[in-house]
């Protein structure tokens, strides 16, 4: 690998047009230089200058060097000039994932607290599977996945749980199906259509066990990755659909639905994952506390 420093040395000399104005430029012995720039030649395997009488000429390797030299440290003085620039209010960048089977009200309930910091904050949010989003976590491009569950078993991903709360379910549909299920639930969803998440999400097979502890066979009808297109075709009648108690009553009003019923005996869980085993982002400090006081 190249040596910068020694590769800064000749660059200098090239620029300068000799050993002699360098030295007077880097502070440094013509000796000095003489040594690392010898050094670069012997680790690159080719001669960068030739004398012709008293002077110092490159070589054609040694003009090729000099043009990707050019590039290297102009970029390198870019980058400073743009570094002093910089404006003196940033706003700190926070980048979350969040596991595609998380409903979109849930996960903006959870990070809302982080743009209401005293500090600017941009947050730039990816939306995943849970296995790609730890792979992302774990290569530091975000620094928390907010998910339905902890990190499962198996993955072999360095991270920590952090539980930000849970909330039991509710089951939501259009008024006319609500009506006429309301007074027997949760006996009336026997035989009724029921729209669920698919297997990806942890719910669904809390759901499924508390259901048939009570002998009800709800008749499925559809089953969803996105919560949110569950949603839409509850809106549309094709049959009940479940959301997080702590937002059901948004949910009711945004698509136009009414809540059947509850229950705590199903639970839908939320953590962060981080790869900080004591929480010290100011954004996810912000994210918990707040979430542990709404979901409880």
């Amino acid at each position: 690998m190249i040596n910068y420093k020694h590769l800064h040395y000749f660059w200098v000399v090239a620029k300068q047009g000799g050993i002699a104005r360098a030295s007077e430029r880097l502070h440094l012995t013509p000796q000095t230089i003489s040594g690392q720039i010898s050094l670069l030649e012997d680790s690159l395997g080719e001669k960068l200058f030739k004398k012709v009488g008293r002077n110092l000429e490159l070589t054609e390797i040694g003009r090729m060097v000099l043009s990707y030299a050019d590039e290297i440290f102009s970029l390198g003085i870019e980058l400073e000039d743009a570094m002093h620039n910089l404006p003196s209010e940033r706003p700190m960048v926070f980048r979350v994932g969040v596991a595609e089977v998380v409903p979109k009200t849930i996960a903006y309930r959870l990070l809302a607290p982080a743009m209401a910091l005293p500090d600017s904050v941009r947050i730039v949010c990816k939306e995943n599977s849970i296995d790609n989003l730890l792979g992302e976590l774990a290569l530091h491009r975000i620094d928390m996945v907010i998910s339905d569950g902890p990190i499962p078993a198996g993955l072999n991903v360095r991270g920590y749980n952090h539980v930000l709360g849970e909330c039991g379910v509710s089951f939501l549909a259009v008024p006319k199906l609500a009506r006429s299920l309301r007074k027997h639930f949760p006996q009336s969803l026997n035989g009724s259509p029921l729209l669920l998440p698919t297997e990806i999400n942890m719910v669904q097979a809390r759901l499924l066990k508390w259901l048939d502890g009570l002998h009800i066979h709800p008749r499925i009808v559809g089953e969803f990755d996105d919560s949110a297109l569950m949603k839409v075709f509850g809106q549309a009648g094709a049959g009940i659909f479940i959301a997080p108690s702590a937002i059901a009553d948004e949910v009711a009003k945004h698509y136009g639905v009414q809540i059947i019923g509850s229950t705590e005996e199903v639970r839908e869980q939320f953590y962060a994952i981080s790869v900080e085993r004591k929480i010290s982002h100011p954004a996810v400090v912000a994210i918990t506390e707040t979430a542990r006081a709404w979901l409880k």
